[in-house]
């Protein structure tokens, strides 16, 4: 109900383009000013996390970044929201039916950024910053051609995707086109994600945050303005997201040049690419990715489950997915946060703050799932409507049930992430890839038996029992890399 009466403004813009165009300047003009502003005040720095009490370096390095992945999820409830607001909800099953194959291109993707910044974390923590910078420019090169070659192969088989995971064919279209924009902007995605893991590693969390809230901000009034202004329907809603995020990797780029004198490369060495260093990002950032990916297997059969109880079932997936991934990517952030933290100390040569790393960031962990619990079985049903009518009453009830089940097994999830991510800090990702092999058996068994069994309400364990599936392997294996680090 609330995103009814915040888009009368916006409504009215689109019906004069040229006032529409001056509101969009003024409003941007003014967040420029204000960035800079904070700019001036915080300026980018690098910062080691190999000394000091862990809990406040975990906690101001773990907030910018959540704040950060808050406003990526915001993206994805933007669309949907709009979608199904001013669309139908046959548009938001579109846009929804094809969010775990989102997952497995883009997760791909996201994990390989994450892994390479992995050594230039360790390179940082260690003070060989000659060996970081070409690690950073090796980086851009392999980011450059694997962005570009996986946006064209799942660009071309895009439909028979979609045909694979049984899409109604009453929202098949609209899900082709949204699914079809969003694989050819990856290298948008891409690139941002991998200068922000640059800028984290160096131990600034802030300025990654301060390029997304700005494109976040422009993604809202662009939808509005596709959608509504344009008539783009669903494809407007993946083409502001693209855009957004392409900006945001501009910026960031632009930004890291300017306020990083540790990245400026000294030398023609620091720039060439380097076999070497390229075997070495592979072999950190490809298990990371494929990770995601084997993870995302499990979710692409739950979905096509799901996809085939029919549109009602999609859509409240689509919602409740939304609201779950919103909530849950405190834990992500948290995560890689530990990424970092354990990178760096693994790097110095600090084994033993690493395990109080662990023990500080399950405690935040906790408390923020019990938070969430709190706001999840008592609104629910409040944040459902931000996607579907009252009237709709069987969305609703499927929405809240998901959610309801979900946020029981919140900490299962929040230990996950803890873990697999300190694992892959320390240079261990064919270990912690091997948790996605749980995650990913767990999900297709479900899909296999307990959603024909017991419908919608299968659906609603698909994920818990994949997060208690990794946990269990991810607790043992923990032991062990430790105990192999501490030697």
């Amino acid at each position: 109900m609330g995103i009814v009466v915040s888009c009368k403004l916006p409504l009215k813009i689109i019906a004069d383009g040229n006032c529409f165009l001056l509101v969009i300047d003024y409003l941007c003009s003014d967040l420029s000013v204000f960035l800079k502003s904070f700019y001036f005040r915080c300026m980018a720095n690098s910062k080691e996390m190999t000394g000091g009490a862990v809990f406040p370096l975990l906690f101001s390095f773990t907030m910018p970044l959540l704040l950060g992945n808050l406003l990526q999820q915001t993206y994805s409830l933007i669309d949907a929201a709009i979608v199904g607001k001013f669309l139908g909800i046959n548009s938001l099953a579109a846009v929804g039916a094809s969010t775990s194959v989102i997952f497995l291109i883009l997760g791909f993707c996201n994990g390989c950024c994450a892994g390479f910044g992995i050594p230039v974390a360790q390179k940082f923590g260690a003070r060989d910053y000659a060996t970081m910078r070409r690690y950073v420019a090796v980086g851009l090169q392999l980011a450059t051609v694997m962005s570009v070659v996986i946006a064209a192969v799942s660009g071309f088989y895009c439909r028979d995707i979609l045909r694979g995971m049984q899409t109604p064919g009453n929202i098949f279209d609209g899900a082709y086109d949204y699914l079809f924009v969003t694989f050819i902007g990856i290298p948008c995605t891409f690139f941002y994600n991998l200068l922000a893991s640059i800028m984290r590693a160096l131990g600034d969390s802030k300025t990654p945050f301060w390029f997304l809230l700005f494109s976040t901000v422009l993604n809202v009034f662009l939808d509005l303005f596709c959608i509504l202004g344009l008539g783009w329907g669903v494809m407007g809603a993946a083409i502001a997201t693209v855009f957004s995020q392409g900006l945001s990797a501009i910026l960031c780029y632009l930004y890291m040049l300017r306020k990083f004198p540790i990245l400026r490369a000294t030398s023609s060495e620091d720039r060439r690419f380097h076999a070497g260093l390229a075997r070495t990002l592979l072999a950190m950032g490809v298990p990371m990715g494929l990770q995601f990916s084997i993870t995302a297997i499990g979710s692409i059969m739950l979905q096509s489950a799901n996809n085939a109880l029919g549109t009602a079932c999609v859509a409240a997936f689509t919602s409740a997915a939304r609201i779950k991934m919103f909530f849950i990517c405190a834990f992500e952030s948290l995560g890689i946060a530990m990424a970092t933290y354990c990178g760096q100390n693994y790097g110095a040569g600090k084994p033993e703050r690493i395990l109080q790393g662990i023990k500080v960031s399950s405690l935040m962990m906790l408390t923020y799932a019990a938070a969430t619990w709190m706001i999840l079985m008592l609104g629910s049903r409040s944040l459902a409507l931000l996607f579907v009518a009252p009237s709709e009453v069987e969305i609703l009830d499927y929405t809240e049930r998901f959610l309801h089940i979900s946020c029981w097994f919140f900490p299962a999830v929040g230990l996950l992430c803890i873990l697999r991510y300190a694992i892959q800090g320390v240079g261990f990702s064919n270990l912690a890839m091997l948790s996605g092999v749980s995650e990913m058996i767990a999900r297709i068994l479900v899909s296999l038996y307990a959603v024909p069994a017991f419908g919608f309400l299968g659906v609603c364990f698909g994920d818990p029992l994949a997060w208690i599936a990794a946990d269990l392997f991810l607790i043992p294996a923990f032991l062990y890399v430790y105990k192999v680090i501490s030697r």
